[in-house]
């Protein structure tokens, strides 16, 4: 009946094979005591004929329960995800084949089953990391159920399983959800705003799933920054009234001599000369104030994106002493480069890198005592100064330090020279051209780069502007 011969120490102690044959050879037992009884049969007979018949049970029941032993340590092996080999078991019997047999099928029928939403669960996920705006999904209750990188990036990695109302601190915001997990309404729209890190504007669209569709998420949040496109607003009507504002003097004069130029100086070649050479001046100025506005606006649009590439120091500091020397030579003045060796590379903006100190310099030229000295220093530091308003990269950096031997700089205006159109009084009653946003320009360009700024000014030393730059971002 078996092809083998088992073990009695394979089976467990808990298999009871012992009591189902004494269980099953009890009947038989009260017949033949019935038959003793009745003398149809000697005691000694009805014990050896009891005895053949325990053999017998036990010949029948001994491969098939331990087969179905077999197949239950198959089982609970499967179940708890180890690997089972079931073509070493040795099984004879065809009910045990059959449920084996059923068993393979199950177990690779789900195994695929769950490969595949395994490989659908990937790849959704993977679709949602892929969106740049913030996704939430929602239970019943309002427990977030699932978030992709944009919204764990905006509210926290671990806001999984966490109410919403404990991720968002908004009453509008909460009240809309309330409303669409109670089938209030279908779907809900508001603009809602967070502190974190800084105040945001967000655009919310709560929306309920349809009834067809799996799983315990019964709503899903799209939520939308609204904070860059109302900065984009404000740098767009800052550039309108600022560029109204600036140009309206020159225009005012241009035209004031065109009008003269017109009537009353007509036929005056001298005045002319001189009207045409103030004309060209203020048009001068408007074309480098305009350019200086778009730069600035370029410059704050893309003040939040890492920058990227390498700056060689050295190499900029020279393009710019060549491109600064002839407005040097007209003051009798003379650019120095002081640097310290080893400087390494940096991970910068080059051209924007390139504009801060060629920025610093013009100025020092354009501010600096005649036929002085502007010193540009470069050394390596082990940190980066701390900003009051904003937090600086940590690590290594290199200093750019920018002297010129003008006078004194008051401590008052020191505060105020990156502000926009900003220039020191002296430097007007000296009519000494300029926009007032070089400054503001290379403010910015330093913050993109989470750099600092510092100025000092004194009266033997003249005023040093030194820029600090992270040598890895």
């Amino acid at each position: 009946m078996f092809k083998y011969k088992p073990k009695f120490l394979n089976f467990e102690k808990n298999s009871r094979f012992a009591e189902r044959v004494i269980f099953l050879s009890i009947p038989t037992a009260m017949v033949f005591i019935l038959l003793v009884a009745v003398q149809l049969m000697t005691p000694i007979m009805a014990i050896v004929s009891y005895a053949s018949i325990i053999v017998f049970n036990v010949i029948l029941l001994f491969p098939m329960t331990f087969e179905m032993q077999q197949v239950k340590k198959y089982i609970e092996t499967l179940a708890a995800g180890k690997d089972f080999d079931d073509k070493a078991m040795k099984l004879s019997e065809n009910e045990s084949q059959a449920i084996v047999q059923a068993i393979n099928t199950m177990h690779s029928f789900w195994s695929h089953k769950t490969d595949v939403l395994e490989a659908q669960t990937i790849s959704d996920t993977a679709v949602l990391d892929s969106l740049p705006d913030p996704i939430i999904m929602i239970d019943r209750t309002g427990n977030i159920l699932g978030a992709n990188i944009s919204a764990r990036s905006l509210f926290g990695n671990n806001i999984a399983n966490k109410s919403i109302d404990k991720v968002v601190n908004s009453n509008n915001f909460i009240e809309a959800v309330s409303r669409v997990l109670k089938k209030e309404s279908q779907s809900e729209n508001l603009i809602f705003y967070i502190q974190k890190p800084v105040q945001q504007k967000l655009y919310a669209h709560i929306k309920q799933l349809p009834w067809m569709s799996k799983g315990l998420a019964v709503a899903v949040i799209s939520i939308y920054d609204l904070t860059k496109a109302m900065k984009i607003e404000k740098m767009q009507s800052d550039f309108v009234a600022n560029a109204s504002h600036e140009l309206r003097t020159p225009l005012a004069i241009i035209s004031g001599f065109i009008e003269t130029l017109q009537t009353t100086a007509h036929d005056d070649a001298e005045a002319r000369d001189n009207f045409l050479k103030i004309m060209k001046e203020q048009t001068d100025y408007m074309s480098s104030l305009i350019e200086n506005l778009l730069s600035l606006s370029k410059i704050e649009l893309n003040q939040d994106q890492k920058p990227e590439g390498k700056a060689n120091l050295g190499k900029l500091l020279q393009d710019v002493k060549e491109a600064l020397s002839m407005k040097a030579s007209e003051r009798g003045m003379e650019i120095k480069i002081l640097q310290e060796k080893n400087i390494p590379e940096i991970e910068a903006d080059a051209a924007q890198v390139r504009q801060v100190i060629q920025n610093l310099t013009d100025n020092a030229l354009k501010y600096g005592l005649a036929q002085s000295d502007v010193t540009v220093s470069v050394y390596k530091t082990e940190s980066i100064p701390p900003s009051k308003s904003y937090k600086v990269a940590e690590g290594k950096a290199v200093a750019i330090s920018v002297n010129n031997k003008g006078p004194k700089i008051s401590p008052e205006n020191l505060a105020r020279l990156t502000e926009r159109f900003f220039r020191l009084q002296e430097h007007k009653d000296l009519n000494i051209k300029g926009t007032g946003l070089g400054l503001a320009i290379a403010k910015h360009i330093i913050l993109r780069h989470r750099g600092n700024l510092t100025v000092s000014s004194t009266s033997y030393n003249g005023t040093t502007f030194t820029i600090y730059l992270p040598v890895h971002q």
